[in-house]
């Protein structure tokens, strides 16, 4: 259990506002536990995540649970336990769990403990679950691949009546030249 002191020195109130900052600009928030992992396998998952925007940052579970406290999210206090590295991403954090759970096929030190995406807490299971949909750039293609059904199906319909007209006139013409 996490001791809370009565008074919080000024250089811890800083660095609580920093992460308060950092947390603040993004509204996904995935937690690890990183146990286990090798520098080089953080510095690998890192880039991944540099490619999307992403912060991959260790962050101490008491500073983590007073910032998120005082931002009034939903409480994570129970990701905030054992080692924790944070995916903070300021949008599509679908992609993001996609690129963590395949990590974790090939390292499987990394354990996702759970996220908190917008204002609903995910368990890792949910979480998981969550990283098989189909992200956001995809569902906007699939709906507007849909949209544009039945506008091309129309485009097609409206352009077959003209060359049918030209095809039966060709079909006249050749028919009388002959």
């Amino acid at each position: 259990m996490a001791i809370i002191a009565k008074k919080i020195q000024d250089s811890k109130t800083k660095a609580i506002g920093e992460l308060k900052d950092t947390l603040g600009a993004a509204g996904d928030y995935i937690f690890t536990d990183y146990r286990g992992l090798t520098v080089e396998q953080i510095t690998g998952l890192r880039k991944q995540l540099r490619a999307k925007d992403v912060k991959y940052k260790v962050i101490k579970n008491n500073f983590a649970r007073l910032a998120f406290e005082q931002m009034g999210t939903q409480d994570v206090s129970s990701y905030l336990v054992g080692p924790t590295a944070v995916a903070i991403t300021p949008r599509d954090a679908n992609e993001v769990a996609k690129i963590l759970f395949d990590f974790l096929k090939e390292v499987p030190a990394l354990k996702v403990k759970g996220a908190l995406i917008g204002d609903t807490i995910y368990n890792a299971a949910q979480t998981e679950a969550f990283s098989k949909l189909p992200g956001r750039l995809e569902l906007i293609s699939m709906l507007m691949s849909v949209m544009n059904g039945p506008a091309r199906s129309l485009a097609a319909a409206l352009n077959d009546i003209p060359s049918r007209l030209v095809r039966t006139v060709k079909a006249v013409a050749d028919k009388k030249g002959a």
